[in-house]
């Protein structure tokens, strides 16, 4: 005969057998009336269930598994995809800030250059002095410090990038096409041109056309100004 023992969280119900036989089937001998209903618990049987409920997987369970997993990819995929986006976003947006602030900056310098090119004249003819000249320099000190930069040398090798030939001319002390002269400095703000120096260049001598119909050398030439001897053979 069995009765049920119910778990105390009342979730489990444990079946109880309980052994009523009067003659004990060990010994053989008679059983006093209160050992003829001890309980008998089979311990075996809840926990065969259990692991049979355990190892017990519902139908389908592997493919709603990897259907799971997959899904799980897929979102993992667009989250980083997202980010991704997100920061090259970001990027772009400082990219643009900063090229905006440049060329803000750039347009406002722009607008001092002359300012500047009348305090260099000033300096050269040596009328830049008293108060024009705390001001003058104290200006100069302003535009270095917000990063305009001032170039152009005699001497300087001659790019058509960064210099406008404004004279040409030959000269035999050159190897290269030099600057020969500085007409007007030039300005740029780190990699930004603001005005091309403008100046006056000689190639190498080496370079120099050869004559025709037996004229003279002709000197140096340069551009604007009369080839020497010119008056004389008119």
């Amino acid at each position: 005969m069995t009765d049920e023992q119910h778990d105390p969280e009342g979730s489990v119900e444990t079946p109880v057998v309980r052994d009523r036989r009067r003659i004990d089937p060990e010994t053989g001998e008679r059983r006093s009336p209160d050992e003829e209903s001890v309980p008998v618990v089979d311990s075996a049987a809840p926990a065969e269930e259990g692991l049979a409920a355990a190892g017990t997987e519902p139908e389908g369970s592997d493919e709603e598994l990897a259907q799971a997993r997959a899904q799980a990819a897929e979102r993992l995929d667009d989250l980083k995809r997202l980010q991704a986006e997100y920061v090259n976003y970001r990027r772009r947006v400082e990219r643009d800030r900063e090229t905006v602030r440049e060329t803000a900056k750039a347009e406002v310098l722009s607008g001092l250059l002359d300012v500047l090119d009348d305090i260099g004249r000033a300096r050269e003819h040596g009328d830049l002095t008293g108060a024009f000249r705390a001001v003058g320099e104290a200006l100069e000190a302003a535009v270095t410090k917000a990063g305009l930069e001032q170039y152009g040398e005699v001497g300087d090798e001659f790019d058509p990038t960064i210099h406008e030939a404004l004279m040409h001319g030959y000269d035999d002390e050159v190897d290269v096409v030099t600057c020969t002269q500085i007409l007007q400095p030039g300005y740029r703000v780190g990699e930004r041109i603001i005005r091309a120096a403008r100046v006056a260049v000689a190639e190498p001598t080496e370079a120099l056309p050869a004559q025709q119909d037996g004229g003279d050398d002709g000197g140096t030439v340069v551009a604007g100004e009369p080839v020497e001897g010119a008056e004389e053979e008119k």
